[in-house]
């Protein structure tokens, strides 16, 4: 048994944000339906790289799905979809705000039909203020939203994170606010709107760089790989490659100390305390650099292992998934796809004691499973649903 048997979502949602979360809801048990438009206007289906046709981009978003296409637009399909909300338990959408109200399908209609169904609304800026019809995309977040201003090397230019990370941050509270409102509503029998902006998120994310700008009024700038606030909490050049340390305490200075051969640096009054060295951070690093040229990578990891300081050489994609711990924990697996043969993707994180968070089925192609969703839960036909897809609403 799963934890989300018997919960259905219906998933209008594109690009990641919204699938992203719907994915972590799927890997958890519950029945996510994709309702999709008969031309595919999906961005992330069309992304590089493809393998025979299929986007990889897409594939990391979308297994323990189904997919159905629909136009919305059209008399016959939104009838068809009220007429599906009747079994749903949760709506998600990432349009334009107001587009669904446009498309005669806001909340107030959908709760008339479900008075307990739960709406899920993803946007760029939220529903009010000046921005809220711009659309958003995850790097002009990144910019607007200040993460790009306190990330990239102090000499060089605002620097996007190289992962959507404000997507996939806003997925994961896409999953913890439907959680909730279906804990709400077991409890109350009342449905719920939701309102996650992507902006909400990366002002979330600052944690304390706000915190220190709204309660001290400093405005963080970029270090590169260091930390604003913390020495030594950054990257270091080994005679290899590079090596992040983070000495987070002065425990673990001391230990790094003891590890480089320079126990006398600990009890330097300008290395003293984490705010002396932050004061000192220029020549405490060189130094420090210094040392790291003796050794590889590996070899100082080894080093600092034993000393109990946490570090990890900064590895490429290819290094991560050659990893003995990544190996080890058998994050990747192999999935069957009805046109690949096979597919590889990153397990899902959560481990359970006592069950296992499985992928039961492929990411789903384009519309696979209109005409059979149709046919056992509609109720329609063979010859209807033919006549529908003549005329282009599935």
């Amino acid at each position: 048994m799963q934890p989300l048997e018997g919960i259905r979502i219906l998933d209008l949602s594109r690009v990641y944000a919204g699938p992203g979360g719907t994915m972590i809801l799927g890997d958890l048990g519950a029945e996510v339906i994709r309702v999709e438009s008969p031309e595919g206007t999906d961005s992330m289906r069309d992304w590089v790289p493809f393998i025979e046709g299929e986007s990889t981009y897409y594939l990391c978003a979308n297994r323990n799905k189904q997919s159905i296409t629909l136009n919305l637009k059209d008399p016959e399909g939104k009838e068809l979809f009220l007429n599906m909300i009747k079994k749903a338990d949760v709506i998600l959408e990432n349009f334009k705000t107001g587009t669904l109200e446009r498309m005669s399908l806001g909340y107030e209609v959908l709760k008339s039909i479900k008075p307990d169904l739960i709406l899920c609304s993803v946007t760029g800026y939220g529903h009010t203020g000046p921005y809220k019809n711009e659309p958003g995309f995850d790097p002009v977040i990144q910019a607007i939203g200040g993460l790009m201003d306190v990330t990239g090397s102090p000499e060089g230019e605002p620097t996007r994170v190289g992962l959507p990370v404000i997507d996939i941050m806003t997925s994961q509270y896409v999953a913890i606010s439907i959680l909730s409102a279906i804990r709400l509503r077991d409890l109350t029998g009342k449905g719920q709107k939701i309102e996650i902006s992507l902006l909400d998120v990366q002002l979330s994310s600052l944690a304390n760089v706000a915190s220190s700008y709204l309660n001290t009024g400093k405005v963080s700038k970029r270090i590169g790989n260091g930390h604003s606030y913390i020495v030594p909490y950054q990257v270091f050049q080994c005679s290899d490659r590079p090596l992040m340390v983070s000495a987070g305490n002065e425990r673990l200075f001391k230990q790094l100390c003891i590890a480089l051969n320079h126990p006398e640096w600990a009890e330097d009054e300008r290395y003293v305390t984490n705010e002396r060295r932050v004061e000192n951070r220029e020549e405490l690093t060189k130094k420090i650099q210094a040392v790291f040229y003796e050794k590889t990578a590996d070899q100082w990891f080894d080093v600092f292992s034993k000393s109990g300081v946490p570090s990890g050489p900064v590895n490429n994609i290819e290094q991560v998934f050659e990893h003995p711990q990544v190996i080890a924990r058998e994050a990747v697996e192999e999935i069957s796809h009805p046109t690949l043969g096979t597919v590889k993707l990153v397990k899902s994180p959560i481990r359970f004691s006592t069950l296992q968070v499985q992928t039961k089925t492929h990411p789903p192609l384009l519309g696979e499973h209109t005409e059979q969703y149709l046919e056992t839960e509609i109720g329609l036909e063979k010859e209807e649903i033919a006549r529908l897809k003549e005329r282009g609403v599935i």
